[in-house]
């Protein structure tokens, strides 16, 4: 589909204040004025567009850390521009710190409280446009999913990656140590060395992990201006970024132009296509259903397939590959891989996108990567012909499940179960050396509802790979994966075991089969077995009080995105 629509092409009925008028113009907003006097209007400003700046600084994080004052930067540009911006904060949380703990349950959750707490700011203040900013894993789909449910004109913001620690460590180089320590291939002492060195400063988590990984998927979407999710978090590049953001706000108001005229089925598939061409996180196909969700854009889980046939694994970066993200940056970032894609026709370069011009506009000036670089291989010579993410279907998961099969696993995993109800059970059990070569770790009850949360694993993935069984261990779960994790892992496997999905009536013993070429996921029971343990089960657990209870009654299937808007579906086996 052609786009007529640029960032010079005003709609004839564009009103650039249409949302802030409301709030400001004539004697009955009297209060209103002098509330906003009081935090910094003059009179003048009452004339401009109202631009939110959506902060998700926090000083809990390293990815987190720095955002405020990219957040003014943001704020400069728009101010600059002729908007009159107002900065507010949401929340983050910390993956990294909370991984392996009861409180990544609230990880997942925290993407669903950004985005209610961006639109409704944004919504209250009666903001006619606004920029988002995000560092930490859920920042970036919370954010985009707001832009999409608000619609009004916007641009997300990464906070950039950080750069690498000694010996080009980084999180990841963490839980593998534990796991190493317990093996006893390494010292306390070199344990201890690890940990003070793998993160040297401010930025995201430093592989195609699902920060880096979502990032790009967005500025693929169309929803970043081009190379925000390619730029070290310290750097001149990003500053520049911030304030070109506040800008380019301005341009999308006198257009009219909104999240939604990017957001197209088209855009989706291009976002599909450069996560698979880097090699990105499990979490993107969560994430993506989501901010489609909210876009009202119909996608599903065997659109991953469908695209995934055609489209090659081209960059080595960790956690499977060599590469960090940084390295990726310092060649060019994703922009000269996005050209070599167009130029393939695996992308749709008539989507529109936060600049006003298409994604082949954007692209026409950019040059290619380095001739002596390997990070990046040419289409003629790709890691893997088709994609690392592999959807699933089978007895254990009639509603779907994803793993990360890089090749480096093999592409067949077969051998006796070992249940395990918890994360912390799983883990327990892996550092005491009780899972051995040929086991399927099975870890349930860690659901979008079961959870509640849906925590990721890096830790028990971690432990194995730390361990040395990382080739020789297979771990299933209606839990999810960082996008640190690898190895013959399969997460999202639904329906979860809550809602009683086919994971929860397996027992440690029975035979699993996950063939990634056939992509079916299955467990040696008869359906009539199967049948029996489902009449006599039963649901594991209550779901706590507070936010978490909520989450529980509201979250649909993993399968759809995990998402608690409307039409979120618990899939249920019965």
């Amino acid at each position: 589909m052609t786009r007529k629509k640029t960032a010079v092409t005003r709609k004839k009925t564009v009103d650039p204040r249409a949302y802030s008028r409301v709030v400001v113009e004539g004697d009955r907003r009297a209060a209103a004025r002098a509330m906003l006097r009081a935090v910094g209007f003059g009179d003048a400003d009452f004339d401009k567009p109202q631009i939110g700046i959506a902060s998700t600084w926090a000083n809990l994080t390293p990815c987190n850390m720095h955002i405020g004052e990219l957040a003014r930067e943001a704020a400069a540009g728009a101010d600059a521009a002729g908007g009159k911006s107002v900065l507010f904060n949401t929340i983050t949380v910390s993956d990294g710190i909370s991984m392996g703990s009861p409180g990544m349950r609230y990880s997942l959750v925290s993407r669903e409280l950004i985005a209610d707490s961006i639109e409704a700011v944004v919504g209250a203040e009666g903001f006619d446009g606004f920029v988002a900013l995000g560092g930490c894993d859920k920042n970036m789909p919370g954010c985009a999913m707001a832009m999409a449910r608000l619609n009004r004109p916007a641009v997300f913001v990464y906070g950039g990656t950080i750069r690498p620690g000694a010996q080009r460590r980084d999180i990841v180089a963490v839980f593998e140590a534990v796991g190493a320590r317990a093996a006893g291939k390494i010292s306390a002492a070199e344990l201890l060395e690890v940990e003070r060195t793998a993160i040297p400063g401010p930025g995201s988590c430093g592989g195609m992990y699902t920060a880096n990984t979502m990032a790009a998927a967005i500025e693929a979407l169309g929803l970043s201006l081009p190379g925000s999710s390619a730029q070290d978090a310290v750097s001149e590049a990003k500053v520049s970024d911030c304030r070109r953001a506040g800008e380019a706000v301005m341009r999308l108001l006198e257009a009219g132009l909104k999240p939604r005229d990017m957001l197209t089925r088209k855009a989706f598939e291009n976002a599909i296509t450069v996560v698979i061409a880097l090699g990105g996180s499990t979490n993107a196909v969560l994430h993506l259903l989501a901010i489609a969700h909210e876009a009202c854009v119909k996608l599903g889980l065997d659109d991953f397939t469908r695209i995934g046939r055609r489209v090659p694994v081209l960059a080595d970066l960790k956690p499977s590959g060599r590469y960090l993200m940084s390295e990726l940056v310092a060649i060019g970032g994703i922009q000269p891989l996005m050209k070599m894609l167009l130029a393939a026709g695996l992308l749709h370069g008539e989507c529109l996108t936060v600049t006003g011009r298409t994604l082949a506009e954007n692209l026409a000036g950019v040059g290619e990567y380095p001739a002596d670089q390997d990070i990046v291989r040419p289409l003629a010579a790709p890691l893997r012909k088709d994609s690392h993410l592999v959807v699933l279907y089978g007895n254990l998961a009639p509603a779907g499940a994803v793993a990360k099969i890089t090749g480096h696993e093999g592409e067949r995993f077969s051998g006796r179960a070992r249940v395990f109800e918890s994360e912390e059970a799983a883990t327990e059990a892996i550092l005491a050396g009780h899972v051995r070569a040929g086991d399927v770790v099975v870890i349930r009850n860690e659901g979008p509802r079961g959870g509640p949360g849906m925590r990721e694993m890096l830790g028990p993935t971690g432990a194995l790979v730390g361990r040395g069984l990382g080739a020789q261990v297979a771990l299933i779960t209606d839990g999810r994966f960082s996008g640190g994790s690898h190895g013959f892992v399969v997460g999202h496997v639904a329906p979860e075991a809550a809602n009683g999905g086919p994971i929860g009536l397996i027992r440690t013993g029975d035979r699993i089969t996950i063939d990634a070429v056939r992509r079916e996921i299955t467990v040696e029971l008869t359906a009539t077995e199967l049948r029996r343990r489902r009449a006599a089960w039963k649901p594991r657990k209550e779901p706590p009080a507070g936010v978490l209870a909520k989450y529980a009654l509201l979250v649909g299937s993993a399968s759809e995105g995990a998402v608690t808007g409307r039409g979120a579906s618990r899939q249920s086996s019965r």
